[in-house]
C-alpha cells in the first residue's frame, strides 16, 4: 500500500506518461456547453473515459442527456461500444449529475505494467468520442430547456 504522497506521486507521473505517449490536445472541458465535459478517469481497478453532464438545471442536464440518448445506435454502430448511459449518477458530494462512460477494469494506475493498456484505451475511446461529438455537436447543443 503506497502512501497519499506515493500514491500522488505515482499519479502525477502517470499523466505525464500518458502525455508523452499521445501529445495532442483533447476536446474535454471545451465542448462550447456549459458543464458538459468529456472526462479520463483511473484508479486501482479501472479506467473510464466519460462524458459528464452536470448542468444545475435538472430540466437542461435531463435535456442534453436525452440527446446522447437519440444517438446511441450511432454512438454504438459507428464509434464506441459498450457505452453506459446512466441519466441520474450521484457523485461522492451528493451532486446528480448524468453520465455516460466506458470502462477497462482490472487496471489501475500504481502498476506500470498497466499503463500502456490504460493509455491505448484511453486514447482509442477517448478519440472515438470526440469524432462523434465533433460530427453531432450541433445537433446535441440545440437543446430548449
Amino acid at each position: 500500500m503506497y502512501s497519499k504522497e506515493e500514491s500522488q506521486r505515482i499519479k502525477r507521473e502517470f499523466w505525464v506518461a500518458f502525455a508523452e505517449k499521445y501529445p495532442r490536445k483533447w476536446v474535454l472541458y471545451d465542448t462550447k456547453i456549459k458543464d458538459f465535459s468529456f472526462k479520463f478517469y483511473v484508479d486501482n481497478k479501472k479506467a473510464q473515459v466519460l462524458i459528464d453532464i452536470e448542468q444545475r438545471s435538472d430540466e437542461k442536464r435531463n435535456a442534453y442527456f436525452e440527446k446522447l440518448e437519440a444517438l446511441k445506435n450511432i454512438l454504438d454502430e459507428e464509434f464506441i461500444k459498450d457505452l453506459v448511459f446512466e441519466k441520474n449518477h450521484t457523485l461522492e458530494s451528493g451532486k446528480t449529475i448524468s453520465r455516460i462512460w466506458v470502462e477497462k477494469t482490472g487496471v489501475g494506475f500504481s502498476n506500470r505494467n498497466n499503463w500502456d493498456a490504460i493509455f491505448d484505451f484511453f486514447n482509442e475511446k477517448m478519440h472515438a468520442l470526440e469524432m462523434f461529438y465533433l460530427e453531432y455537436d450541433e445537433f446535441i447543443k440545440d437543446v430548449d430547456a
